[in-house]
């Protein structure tokens, strides 16, 4: 489970931010509450802010670190695939645009009986990774222990955590573009997989992205197309919200010969309301909330199973409040969520701003302030101005639409469709003398 990401110099976020998903002293929802070791996690957050605050930039600097985890090994050999995978740093001050970029993550894996704690990290310039490390910690221990700490600047390499016979191959192979998780990782160095392995479990997806939207649409769940017993969980799984579709009908499209992957075509089955009969309408022409529910199932499906994370960019797009609501309780029921996966998203849909539903640490802000620097604070730690934090029986919607918790956009009245405005354009316009008919 993710106790924690922090981050700075990336995008908006100049300063560094944490998203802390380690539960505070509070009673409400307890029963949620997942313990760890000594680690007890939260399996949400909620996090708000106005359009342009920088909410989207913390789901892109989690996704930037499980790529560059991911994907690092190969960066050595090839310099024009790094400079594509640069961080983006705050632009708009001298200093930052030419520093270093920070990612850590504290976290522990499904499925450890030992139920250690893991914190990873690296930062990264225009150049390559200028530090990195790895510390894990037993369950009753208090300190963490080295695995592997690697600071470019004064060439200093601690691989003491790491088995002999591995090390000599990490000095030879790493360059510095490359993490040593990531290298590792690749030379089958367990300590490094576990590593990359729980970055790559974690589930992304952007639905504020067109494309994203279209590749997930097209996302088919795991068996969908040969195994009818996973169709009716689908099938389940939407009538949850929508008990229209009652099955699917799949066939396999006739290859073309111009491309070796396999095409299905879909039909969703509807019940017509005057007979026992079934009308077939094709899954493409669903409505968009639909489609959106069934590109979420796959990976809904696979973080359940496997006790991961799910980031969510813009959840609320297209969706009932009550649906994302539902979405919601999926990972709040610890009897549904059984295997601790947790849900990251950012939204603007204030419905799910609820006492009823949230605790006050899974509430997460972003404000934007004039310079253009965007700050990350929970509602747990938020002080108002008499210096008293947020009581748990306040109505946090309506406090928050009214200002009272920062995060909203400033609004001023949009001038240029006043009355008087709009006559003074067409009056120019039509005695302008080169006016051509």
């Amino acid at each position: 489970m993710l106790i924690q990401f922090s981050f700075k110099n990336f995008k908006s976020f100049r300063e560094e931010a944490a998203l802390d998903l380690s539960a505070a002293r509070m009673t409400e929802f307890s029963d949620r509450v997942v313990t760890v070791g000594s680690e007890k996690i939260l399996p949400v957050a909620a996090i708000y802010g106005a359009n342009a605050s920088g909410k989207s930039n913390i789901y892109s600097a989690f996704e930037y670190m499980a790529k560059y985890v991911a994907d690092s090994f190969k960066y050595g050999d090839e310099e024009e695939k790094f400079e594509e995978y640069r961080p983006t740093p705050f632009l708009f001050d001298s200093t930052s645009a030419d520093a270093e970029s920070s990612f850590e993550v504290y976290f522990t894996l499904h499925g450890d009986k030992n139920e250690k704690t893991y914190n990873y990290g690296f930062c990264v310039d225009k150049e390559g990774v200028t530090e990195e490390w790895l510390n894990s910690k037993a369950k009753t221990a208090r300190k963490y222990s080295t695995v592997f700490y690697r600071e470019n600047s004064d060439n200093e390499l601690d691989l003491s955590g790491l088995p002999k016979n591995s090390r000599d191959n990490i000095k030879v192979a790493l360059e510095k573009q490359v993490l040593i998780v990531s290298l590792g990782a690749k030379l089958k160095i367990s300590k490094c997989k576990v590593i990359r392995d729980w970055f790559l479990t974690n589930e992304f997806a952007d639905f504020g992205d067109p494309f994203t939207n279209f590749f997930l649409s097209r996302r088919l769940p795991k068996g969908f197309t040969e195994n009818k017993n996973v169709q009716q969980k689908v099938v389940e799984y939407f009538a949850s919200f929508d008990e229209h579709i009652k099955d699917f009908r799949v066939e396999k499209v006739p290859n073309d010969g111009d491309s070796k992957e396999e095409k299905y075509k879909i039909n969703a089955l509807h019940k017509k309301i005057d007979s026992d009969e079934m009308a077939e309408i094709p899954l493409g022409a669903e409505s968009a909330g639909t489609l959106k529910m069934f590109a979420l199932y796959p990976e809904l499906q696979e973080v359940l199973e496997k006790g991961s994370v799910f980031f969510i960019d813009e959840l609320n797009a297209r969706l009932h409040p009550l649906l994302v609501r539902n979405f919601l309780l999926t990972f709040l029921n610890p009897e549904i969520n059984v295997n601790h996966a947790q849900l990251v998203f950012t939204t603007h849909g204030t419905w799910q701003l609820s006492n009823q539903l949230l605790r006050r640490d899974e509430i997460w802000f972003v404000e934007k302030d004039d310079r253009g620097v965007s700050t990350l604070y929970s509602l747990a730690d938020f002080v108002d101005e008499d210096g008293a934090r947020i009581r748990k029986d306040e109505s946090y919607e309506k406090n928050y639409l009214i200002g009272k918790y920062g995060a909203i956009p400033t609004l001023k009245s949009i001038d240029i469709f006043r009355g008087d405005q709009c006559l003074g354009d067409i009056g120019l316009a039509s005695t302008g003398e080169e006016r051509r008919d």
